[in-house]
């Protein structure tokens, strides 16, 4: 598959395994391949946060919310929400897992070398964001899979990386009308 990814796209993939290996990770996830595609400049995936109303200042947005959903344990809002209605306070709980173990141990940037050692590999959420970009790519039947692709991908699958996009006004329509304008050829970038 990667073979039909464009160099933008493989620039993302290689900037998500940096920050996995940053933060002491041991698999890609949705969230890093995201973090990848904000910090992008002139590339299609670019071009379309800018035009949905995610420039610079839209981006330093998102990285916080991403931030902001690490401090949850990686729980998207609408999962803390129904945790809540539950009487289970998720803020509660993990400041007091980080009291007695350390702050941003819930965020999974700590890394156990007892339990994993090796290079990092694609967790399973974003294994299926790779192939929502293949399936992104056949839709609007272009022969390659772009950072574009990615974005679209990622603004689908369900979890904190498309909750957040969503917050910032990125949504799989609007990218299409973006990218696409309703047609089948592509007129960004």
């Amino acid at each position: 598959m990667f073979e039909r990814f464009t160099k933008d796209a493989r620039d993302v993939v290689k900037s998500a395994f940096t920050y996995v290996e940053a933060g002491g990770g041991s698999s890609v996830e949705p969230e890093h391949l995201l973090l990848a595609l904000l910090d992008r400049e002139g590339s299609r995936g670019s071009f379309a946060l800018a035009a949905v109303g995610v420039g610079s200042d839209g981006r330093e947005s998102v990285r916080e919310a991403l931030r902001e959903a690490r401090k949850r344990a990686g729980l998207s809002r609408a999962e803390s929400d129904a945790l809540a209605g539950l009487g289970i306070d998720v803020a509660e709980i993990v400041a007091r897992v980080e009291e007695v173990h350390g702050a941003g141990v819930m965020s999974g940037d700590r890394k156990d070398s007892r339990w994993w050692s090796g290079r990092p590999s694609f967790g399973r959420a974003a294994k299926g964001v790779l192939e929502g970009s293949l399936r992104a790519a056949l839709a609007q039947r272009d022969r390659h899979i772009g950072d574009e692709h990615l974005l679209l991908a990622l603004t689908v699958r369900p979890g904190v990386p498309a909750e957040v996009l969503a917050d910032h006004g990125v949504t799989y329509a609007s990218l299409v009308r973006v990218l696409y304008g309703g047609g089948g050829e592509a007129k960004a970038g």
